[in-house]
């Protein structure tokens, strides 16, 4: 299984590679090879970041839980009862990244 800081940098990449196909289709909104490759990264970040979000902790708000109990305890002060999990995670200074 990937480590934090692989699934990170892979969830940067694809998030470029949406960045960029957004920028493009702006300006051509019709083209089916763009519109695909959007579609296909886009599902690729969501399977990352969902992931990401199991071993660790949510990086945006779409993947914040409130009946969840997680077992990675290691920057995690609440793994044992419920709790608002955007609050998981080291913070940027220790070690967490923005």
């Amino acid at each position: 299984m990937p480590d934090r800081h692989t699934m990170l940098r892979q969830i940067s990449e694809v998030s470029f590679v949406i960045n960029d196909l957004t920028l493009f289709l702006d300006t051509h909104p019709t083209d089916k090879g763009a519109l695909d490759l959007f579609d296909k990264y886009s599902q690729e970040r969501k399977l990352l970041l969902n992931d990401y979000e199991q071993q660790f902790e949510p990086l945006t708000t779409d993947y914040v839980q409130t009946e969840t109990e997680h077992t990675n305890k290691d920057f995690c002060h609440h793994a044992d009862k419920r709790h608002f999990t955007w609050v998981d995670g080291p913070t940027p200074w220790e070690g967490g990244h923005i």
